[in-house]
């Protein structure tokens, strides 16, 4: 009976080790599939114009590497101005949303008034819009108005979003009932149950959407190119495109990569140091109870 257990016990953990080593190679298989694109532009980034160009073969290492591509990214086009006009819209943007969409939230998730359940699913069908469509009013409308090449229109048409209210709101409805009308009993205002109650308990998910933004907005591309064709108001993903136009966004395509990298650092950065409140909002953002 003993020899019994022993063999079944042996079987199990001979299972289960071969289960971690096909989920770990699972794994690793995913990381480089998902890794590589980075790894790519990187290498890129540091080969000289003629060693890329003479590659014929393209070649997974360099054996002289340059930072000679990073320099031409700052000296061909004013990187360094579309970095800080983006770090604005970034900032600006991101501080009014959660000015507009924390207050809407509180509205729908606490208080009591005629509609409110028709106002909020009529919000929730905008989401439905295309944002083709949602771009092409917006443009009319900021063109219409005189904000175009302005930071105003600029950040305008970015300074809500439906799909951050509905998440903030399920966060909000998850705090119990009771201590909310335990703080009425104590004469505590709306707002301010808002601000030392409700804000603190969900910090996980409003540091997610304040993430969520910021990368949204660093990577805005579209509208920045419609609404702005003065360079005073370019964004670094405008960057980008300048450099193609200018002539050698095409052809040094080294120098090109080098300033891809050097846009997306701040971001990878930002994800790495708060990956962890992301997956907790997230995580809470889609639990009901």
């Amino acid at each position: 009976m003993d020899h019994t257990y022993a063999k079944i016990e042996r079987s199990a953990r001979t299972r289960e080790r071969v289960r971690k080593i096909v989920t770990y190679v699972l794994l690793a298989v995913w990381a480089v599939i998902v890794l590589f694109p980075f790894y790519w532009m990187i290498l890129t980034s540091v080969k000289s114009y003629s060693a890329y160009n003479s590659e014929y073969i393209p070649k997974l290492y360099t054996l002289s590497p340059t930072i000679r591509n990073y320099i031409d990214a700052f000296t061909t086009v004013s990187l360094s101005r579309y970095f800080l006009n983006t770090l604005l819209f970034t900032v600006v943007t991101t501080a009014l949303m959660m000015v507009v969409i924390i207050p809407a939230a509180f509205a729908f998730s606490r208080l009591e008034f005629r509609g409110k359940n028709l106002v909020f699913t009529l919000f929730l069908s905008l989401m439905m819009i295309p944002n083709e469509l949602v771009i092409i009013t917006n443009f009319v409308t900021i063109t219409d108005w005189g904000m175009r090449n302005s930071y105003i229109g600029l950040i305008l048409p970015s300074v809500t979003s439906v799909f951050y209210i509905y998440l903030l709101k399920e966060n909000f409805e998850q705090i119990p009932d009771a201590l909310y009308k335990a703080a009425k009993v104590d004469g505590t205002s709306d707002f301010k149950y808002l601000i030392k109650v409700m804000l603190p308990i969900c910090r996980p998910t409003i540091i997610t959407i304040v993430i969520l933004k910021v990368i949204e907005c660093w990577n805005s591309y579209v509208w920045p190119r419609l609404i702005t064709d003065d360079e005073a108001y370019f964004l670094v993903s405008n960057g980008i495109q300048e450099i193609r136009e200018n002539g050698f966004g095409r052809e040094n395509i080294p120098a090109m990569m080098a300033a891809v990298v050097v846009i997306s650092v701040p971001l990878i950065v930002l994800f790495l140091i708060f990956h962890k409140k992301i997956m907790a909002g997230v995580s809470r953002g889609g639990t009901k109870g």
